[in-house]
Parts: C-alpha cells; structure tokens; sequence
C-alpha cells in the first residue's frame, strides 16, 4: 500500500521560510518523480514543483527562484524549501508520485494528505 505523509505545514510571516517533507512507503521511491502541488480555498489544485528520477526538476513560475525541491532517496522523502513566502502562497500543500514527470494533477497516481501552510501579511 502506497503512503506519502507530509509535514512541515504551520503559520509564517511574509518574507519567511518554511520546509515541507513528505516521506514515502509502499513504492520504490526511487524510480518515481515526485510532485507537490498546493490548493488554496475556492480554487483548483496547482501545480508547484516536481523532482524527476534524473534530477530533473520543475517551477511553476509563481514559485521559481524562491522555492526548491529536493529528494533524498535514502529516506524515501522529497522536500520542499520555500523562501521568502508570500500571503498568496497560503493553500493546503501535498505531495504526490508518478512513474513519469509531469505538471498535471492527472498525471499523478498516488497523493498524502496534505499540509497546511498559512502566510500572515
């Protein structure tokens, strides 16, 4: 049984950082490309990093040079650094695997359970 668990989520300042994980079982984490994708209230989940089996890595652009992704397959765990956060980053973020990279929801098979992440102004 695939599980992905995030963590990380909580209240930040604007101008402030926070770093999600999300942790992995029931799959060969390695051969997968990892995304993470946000969802703010009344609005569509979106598409925000994605971390591929060679590295390969992409940025929506509301997010690009101020949020990092990363995996440590060792841990089974993809990461994501978010600095300098803004009020509009504020949403429910999760993690999700797929056996290809990809920036569609659709393109995902397996999802946790989300985090939340609250920005104050």
């Amino acid at each position: 049984q695939v599980q992905l668990v995030e963590s990380g989520g909580g209240l930040v300042q604007a101008g402030g950082s926070l770093r999600l994980s999300c942790e992995c079982s029931g799959l060969t984490f390695s051969a997968y490309a990892m995304g993470w994708f946000r969802q703010a209230p009344g609005k569509e989940r979106e598409f925000v990093a994605a971390n591929g089996r060679s590295s390969t890595t992409y940025y929506s652009d509301s997010v690009k040079g101020r949020f990092t992704i990363s995996r440590e397959n060792a841990k089974n765990t993809v990461y994501l650094q978010m600095n300098s956060l803004k009020p509009e980053d504020t949403a429910v973020y999760y993690c999700a695997a797929s056996l290809q990279i990809g920036t569609r929801t659709y393109e995902y098979d397996s999802w946790g359970q989300g985090t939340q992440v609250t920005v104050s102004s």
